[in-house]
C-alpha cells in the first residue's frame, strides 16, 4: 500500500474537526452566521508514513451552525463528512483507505462532529470543543482557529492534531506506528455566511 492511503483517512478526520471549528468563528462585523459554504472551504490533513509527509483532503461535507459573534459561547455546530469522498492521491489509494483497515465506508459512511462549547481567546482567535465520531468511536477534540472577515462573511482557519488509533483507523500492518505515525495534523479553511 502507498502513503496516500493513510493520508486520505487522516484528511477525512481533519475535515470533520476543521469544519466544526470554523462554524464557531466570528468576523469583525457582529452579524449572526448560519451557513458554512463547502464549495468555498477546504479540509485537509498531513500524516507521516515512514518519515514521509503525506497530504490528503476530503471533498464532500455538510454543516449546520448557529453562531452570533455577540454571544460566541452560545454557538452551536454540527458537521457531517461523506467518508467516500476522501482523496488520498489516486484511485488505488482512495479504494484502500475506504476499506475495512481504514475507514470502512460501507459500514461507516459518515463522520460527525457535534460542538459542545466555543471559547473566545482574544483578538480574532477562538477555540471550539466537541465530540468527533469516526468509525462509531467518539472522542473529544479541541480546535483552535482564527477568524478573518471576507466580503459579507468570514473565513475560519486553523488546525489541530488527532490520533488515528483512537478511532481504530489503520489496522493490521498499518497499526504499527513506526510505519504510519499515530498523530495526524488536521488543517481547515472554512468560509461562513449569514442567514
Amino acid at each position: 500500500m502507498s502513503f496516500p492511503h493513510f493520508a486520505t483517512a487522516a484528511r477525512a478526520l481533519t475535515a470533520s474537526v476543521v469544519l466544526a471549528g470554523f462554524a464557531f468563528a466570528q468576523p469583525a462585523a457582529a452579524a449572526p452566521y448560519a451557513r458554512v459554504l463547502p464549495e468555498k472551504s477546504t479540509l485537509a490533513f498531513v500524516s507521516n508514513q515512514m518519515g514521509v509527509s503525506v497530504d490528503g483532503s476530503f471533498k464532500r461535507f455538510t454543516a449546520t451552525l448557529d453562531f452570533d459573534p455577540a454571544k460566541p459561547e452560545a454557538g452551536k455546530a454540527t458537521l457531517d463528512i461523506d467518508m467516500a469522498s476522501i482523496d488520498a492521491g489516486g484511485p488505488e489509494a482512495n479504494d484502500e483507505v475506504k476499506g475495512k483497515n481504514w475507514f470502512d465506508v460501507k459500514q461507516f459512511a459518515a463522520a460527525r462532529f457535534v460542538s459542545s462549547s466555543v471559547k473566545p481567546l482574544g483578538g480574532n482567535r477562538y477555540e471550539a470543543r466537541g465530540q468527533m465520531t469516526i468509525r462509531g468511536k467518539s472522542r473529544e477534540v479541541v480546535a483552535p482557529f482564527t477568524l478573518k472577515p471576507e466580503g459579507a462573511g468570514a473565513v475560519l482557519e486553523g488546525g489541530f492534531q488527532l490520533k488515528r488509533l483512537d478511532y481504530g483507523i489503520g489496522t493490521g500492518a498499518w497499526g504499527d506506528t513506526s510505519v504510519v505515525a499515530d498523530e495526524v495534523q488536521i488543517k481547515f479553511r472554512l468560509t461562513v455566511a449569514g442567514k
